[in-house]
């Protein structure tokens, strides 16, 4: 039992910390809390679901596009809504203010589009599954941790062994600096942008074939989760969002298949109060979030 629900929840907790890098990522440029991450989980389902329909139900062709269009809606969400704050030295409020405007506005457009009512998701093909020590794993669990994984080191890599991985660290330590430097600061700023519809996308995609299903509410759900995984391992820490997301899935899914199902989505409430209380700044944070 608890070695199934452990590995239930890293499934699920792997897709959590995709999310949960590309809110940190933008954070760690900008120091701005993106609250239309989650709609762009949600975006990226529903366009999966949308062009495996107009691909004639060429799975991988559905996914690329989804892919594409989600990063590209990350990188508008930059070039028109957050450009023009930056070039009018704007409150970092109104930022964030824009953020939680554009993510009502998905979020409706998504409502509009669809309806209210939660949709099947389909499946390309038939997985299987295998026992591993007592517990029931499917090979699309390990697809999903595998793909995980695998965006995770290569996301590693770039950010600290690249130019342009350079270049966003030296835009989040100091963005003044980084200009006189000769860096593209707008640039570097609509990457990070695209990075993070990038991977909102393939998780939430990943997620919509794990349940088979996708709803409205999604995006709000994963909203709650990713900032408290962000929270969970340092605010702007790379390393602490991966390790953030993993343990909010684990304990939510211990906690749902122990304590109740109910309970679940609390959980990553129960998770913030208690870091917040005891360690502001993180378990991989320092005492004052410096842009790192």
């Amino acid at each position: 039992m608890f070695l199934q629900q452990l590995l239930n929840g890293i499934t699920i907790g792997s897709t959590y910390a995709l999310v949960a890098i590309g809110f940190t990522l933008v954070f760690g440029v900008l120091e701005l809390t993106n609250f239309a991450n989650g709609s762009l989980y949600m975006l990226g389902a529903y366009l999966s679901l949308v062009m495996y329909g107009i691909t004639g139900n060429r799975f991988v062709l559905a996914f690329l596009l989804s892919i594409g269009l989600t990063a590209t809606v990350g990188y508008c969400l930059d070039r028109f809504g957050l450009r023009r704050l930056r070039e009018k030295k704007a409150p970092k409020l109104a930022g964030l203010i824009t953020t939680l405007g554009m993510s009502t506005m998905i979020d409706n457009a998504i409502m509009i589009w669809f309806g209210s009512e939660t949709k099947p998701f389909p499946m390309p093909c038939e997985f299987g599954k295998i026992e591993f020590g007592g517990a029931v794993i499917s090979w699309l669990q390990i697809l999903i941790l595998s793909v995980s994984l695998i965006l995770m080191g290569t996301l590693t890599l770039i950010v600290y062994k690249t130019k342009i991985g350079k270049a966003m660290r030296a835009t989040a330590q100091n963005i003044e600096a980084a200009k006189l430097m000769g860096i593209n600061i707008n640039g570097v700023i609509s990457f990070t942008f695209i990075i993070s519809g990038i991977l909102a996308s393939i998780a939430g995609t990943l997620v919509g074939m794990y349940y088979q299903t996708v709803d409205v509410n999604m995006g709000t759900s994963i909203g709650m989760k990713i900032f408290a995984s962000a929270i969970l391992g340092g605010v702007g820490v790379l390393p602490g969002a991966m390790f953030g997301g993993l343990s909010i899935g684990i304990i939510e899914t211990l906690a749902a298949g122990y304590i109740s199902s109910g309970y679940r989505d609390a959980i990553a409430f129960a998770v913030l109060i208690v870091v917040l209380l005891f360690k502001p700044s993180g378990l991989f944070g320092k005492q004052q979030i410096n842009k790192v």
